[in-house]
C-alpha cells in the first residue's frame, strides 16, 4: 500500500486547523522543519502516514487521576 501525499490544505484539514488558521498552521511546520515533507517541483506535499506520525507523537496521555491528587508526576 502505498501513502497518499496530502496538499498542504488537506493537511490542515486532517489536523483540524482550517477554520482557525487555513494553511498557516501546516506551512509553519513545514518551515520549521517539524514535519517531513516532499518538494514536487513548486509544490509541497507530506506523506499521510507523516500526518498521522505526527499526530500520535503529539498525542498527550490523560494523568491518572489519583497519582495528579498526591502530587506525583504521571
Amino acid at each position: 500500500m502505498t501513502d497518499r501525499l496530502l496538499d498542504v490544505e488537506e493537511v490542515a484539514v486532517r489536523l483540524g486547523t482550517w477554520k482557525e488558521s487555513g494553511e498557516r498552521f501546516p506551512r509553519r511546520l513545514i518551515e520549521e522543519r517539524r514535519i517531513a515533507f516532499v518538494k514536487v517541483g513548486r509544490y509541497v506535499r507530506i506523506k499521510e502516514s507523516v500526518v498521522e506520525a505526527f499526530i500520535e507523537a503529539n498525542t498527550v496521555q490523560p494523568r491518572r487521576r489519583g497519582a495528579a491528587l498526591r502530587g506525583v508526576a504521571a
